[in-house]
């Protein structure tokens, strides 16, 4: 038997259960919890991060139209040492960036210096990006210089593409233009599909352009035999689903504010 002052001694090891207990606890007390990282992340445009010279970009526009009259067209805004010295995917990522700020002439003059960079090559969805913004505006001379452009590009067939496009002509009430680029469509072999007809036919007939509605309604016939697609509800989001940006949303929005005022 031990003697007692040795069991009364306070430096007798804890029983096995309590020391675990003990390292449990501290262990407990040790997490360290983080804030979420979310909250710091930049602004991102099509799924990825704006680099700080993009950004940095961004801002120097935009402060150059601050300087300048608020009516100055876009070229009456120098270009910035910043936007030239930008690679490709950052000046793109800029002209992105404008377009959903809903900047539009700012976004124009982004557009214009991409086509004149040595590794521009053409693509549909920047016209439908800048085509967008510019109509959302009511930018009529804007989107028709655009669509002068878009008529002497060599493009591969998109339908998708083209199908985003003429809904935001269609939303601006640009009639002239949809049929203009609904038959550059076809002309760069971008087989119009259902969703191309029933977005002509139903937005043709929405302002009134019975005529031209009658004349796609035969195209569509001699396509697909017949139209029940029209009336099929399953149809009416696709386009929407598959919109390569907001913009045909925020056209109807201005123009709805346009006949509320």
């Amino acid at each position: 038997m031990l003697p007692a002052a040795v069991v009364r001694s306070p430096l007798r090891l804890a029983p096995p259960r309590a020391a675990a207990r003990r390292r449990a606890a501290a262990a407990a007390a040790a997490v360290i919890t983080m804030r979420d990282r979310s909250k710091n992340r930049k602004p991102t445009q099509r799924g990825r991060y704006l680099s700080t010279e993009a950004i940095q970009a961004v801002q120097s526009l935009k402060r150059a139209a601050l300087r300048g009259s608020p009516s100055a067209a876009a070229a009456a805004v120098p270009v910035e040492p910043k936007l030239r010295r930008l690679l490709k995917a950052d000046m793109v990522a800029v002209f992105r960036e404008l377009a959903a700020q809903g900047e539009a002439l700012l976004a124009l003059q982004v557009f214009e210096e991409i086509r004149k960079e040595h590794w521009y090559k053409p693509k549909l969805l920047l016209y439908v990006d800048i085509v967008t913004v510019l109509a959302s505006k009511g930018l009529r001379s804007e989107v028709d210089k655009v669509c002068s452009y878009l008529k002497r590009e060599q493009l591969e067939p998109d339908t998708e593409g083209f199908n985003v496009l003429l809904k935001a002509l269609l939303d601006a009430e640009f009639t002239q233009l949809t049929m203009d680029c609904f038959r550059l469509m076809k002309l760069w072999d971008s087989d119009p599909d259902r969703i191309t007809y029933r977005t002509l036919i139903k937005g043709l007939e929405s302002l009134g352009e019975m005529g031209l509605s009658a004349d796609i309604k035969l195209e569509a016939q001699n396509d697909y035999g017949d139209l029940d697609f029209l009336d099929e509800e399953e149809m009416i989001d696709t386009l929407e689903q598959k919109s390569i940006w907001r913009g045909s949303s925020l056209i109807a929005e201005n123009r709805r504010a346009r006949i509320s005022s």
